[in-house]
Parts: structure tokens; sequence; C-alpha cells
């Protein structure tokens, strides 16, 4: 915001005392309010302005703090901030960037837990992007923002609580790269959002039945790395992805389509989708920990891929694996 003044960041709650997880603390202090301000509970006609903005000039972060409601402002989004550059034959653009949240625990519920990006990727003119860790949420926002066309940025509240090295100075992950996040021969775990964390933490527990997993973050989901995912299960002939989302048209179900498409002529590839549980979020954590993949279910599907042998196998727990809870509402 200090090189480019044509950035500016609003949604509900921007200026509110808990900054958004504090990701905005301080910002309308050293920036103005002129730049850093929150709006009222209209997504349909936020949005309308965030575009209206883009289209006059500026390059607007505007924070959806709920994915769920961004069903209020499709038309706004699908017909107009992903058409525009093609409509008008790229004379116009619409450098929007939605940081869109989804929620998990705290009695979140069917309204406030679920992950739509799938619609964004369907959407030609979107990109959408889901980072993990602190770098890649540094390196993915700047190379949003320097997009010309609209990017769905989306967080995931747990990952708010993750720690880890940041350079200080600006640097980009660019679009349709994906990272291997450990290296292995028996299995590929693709991880989608808060799931790449699952994911790592399966990988561990997978290490008590001797199997050595492979684990990939596709960072981008739209455009998406199919090649370094290809690469990987090219090897360890096993694919397991871990959605964020239902599997049903998922981001899940487009990563294994694309593999077996490309490895079509290799036999003996074997895959699974895991994801939300085929139902609405139920609120109470008992059934919440049903819902939702965790560490030691996708340990036990995966042992299932490569053993070939259902027999139930469960990893033991291990204490410093258990994922944290969010403490919510905001």
């Amino acid at each position: 915001m200090s090189r480019d003044s044509s950035v500016i960041v609003f949604g509900l709650d921007v200026d509110d005392p808990k900054a958004i997880q504090g990701t905005t603390k301080g910002l309308a202090g050293k920036y103005g309010t002129d730049r850093i301000f929150g709006t009222p509970l209209s997504e349909d006609a936020m949005t309308g302005a965030a575009i209206g903005m883009s289209l006059a000039g500026l390059r607007p972060i505007h924070v959806h703090i709920r994915m769920d409601f961004l069903a209020l402002a499709m038309n706004q989004l699908v017909n107009v901030a992903a058409k525009s550059h093609y409509m008008y034959g790229g004379q116009s653009h619409v450098p929007i960037v939605v940081r869109s949240m989804i929620g998990k625990s705290w009695g979140q519920g069917a309204q406030h837990s679920q992950g739509l990006y799938p619609f964004f990727m369907n959407i030609p003119g979107f990109k959408v992007v889901a980072p993990t860790n602190p770098h890649d949420a540094k390196g993915c926002l700047v190379a949003a923002i320097r997009d010309n066309n609209p990017v769905m940025y989306m967080e995931h509240r747990l990952l708010h609580f993750q720690t880890g090295p940041v350079e200080e100075k600006l640097f980009t992950v660019e679009p349709g790269k994906a990272r291997i996040t450990k290296s292995g021969s028996d299995i590929t775990l693709v991880g989608i959002s808060y799931m790449q964390t699952e994911c790592l933490r399966a990988a561990k527990y997978l290490e008590q039945a001797g199997i050595n997993a492979e684990v990939i973050d596709p960072i981008w989901l739209q455009p998406l790395d199919i090649d370094t995912i290809t690469a990987s299960v090219s090897k360890t002939k096993r694919l397991c992805v871990v959605d964020n989302g239902w599997t049903t048209c998922g981001a899940g179900s487009e990563i294994v389509s694309s593999v077996l498409e490309r490895l079509s002529t290799v036999a003996q590839i074997h895959t699974r989708r895991l994801g939300f549980a085929a139902t609405t979020c139920p609120p109470t954590p008992a059934l919440e920990d049903i819902y939702y993949p965790n560490a030691q279910t996708i340990a036990s599907d995966a042992y299932e891929l490569v053993t070939g042998r259902v027999n139930n196998w469960k990893p033991t727990l291990i204490d410093d694996l258990r994922e944290i809870e969010f403490k919510g509402p905001f």
C-alpha cells in the first residue's frame, strides 16, 4: 500500500478492534480511513462498489469474513468481475482481490463453514488461491494484488494461527505452481487449504506403518499445477486428495480426473477423494469430528490405498498433532 496508492482495503469489520484476526491491525492509522474502512452488511452492493472502483483504476481488496455469503454477490462476481476483461476486448480490467474466509469449529454450523471455492474455479476469468502458510499467504496476496483481473483469495480461519518465516521484502508466489512439502515414494497426498496441514500430520502417522507419503500443496487452484501432481503420482501410483469442501464436483474431483487423464496409459493407478461428509455441517463437536477429515482418517484411507487391505487400521494418536480450535466468532 505504501508503493501503490491505488490499493485500498474495505469490508465488514475491517475496522473492528479484532481487525479480521489481526490482519488489518493498524492499517487505518497508517494509511487513513479513505483507504481502510468498514462497510455495511450488504455483500452484493459492496462487491458491486468494489468492481466499480477497480474499473475506475483502483485495486480494491474486498474482505468477506464469511465465504458462505459470497452467494449473495454471485451475479457481480460471475457476470461482471470475471467477464469484463473479455467482453470489452481486453480494454477493461477488474483488479479486485476477494479475501474470503472459511470457518471451522466453535459451532460454525451450516452457514459459516462452507468451502465454496470450486464455484469460482469453474468460471473463466477468475484465479483462485488457497495459501496454507505465512510465506505463501504474503507471496500469493502480493501476486493477487498485482493481477489485473479478479482473484479469489481463500483463507481458512485455523490457518491464521500458523507461524513461520516470511521475508520482509516484497515477493510473489506466482500462479500455477504447486509445491512438494514432503517427499515420499509410496503415496501422493494433496491437501487443499487447511487440509494441507492435516495431510502433513497424516504423513507422520503413516510412518508408524512404514509408509512414506509425498505431500503436495497445490497453492493455486486456478490455474492448477497438475503437472507437479501428475509427476508425483506417476512415481507413487497412488493419489489421495483431501479437499476442504464436499467431494462432488469439488477441487479434489478436478485434480483426480486431470491426473487420470494424463496417466490413462499407466496401469494400476489408485485414487481416492476425501472431503466434507455429504451433508450440512453440524454445529456440535461430536458430529463435527465425523464431518471433517482429519490426520487420523486421512492416514487410515491412505493405508488402505497403499496396502490394498481394509482392516480399519488407525494410527496411534499423537498429542502434538492435534488440531487447534478456532476461538471465534471473528
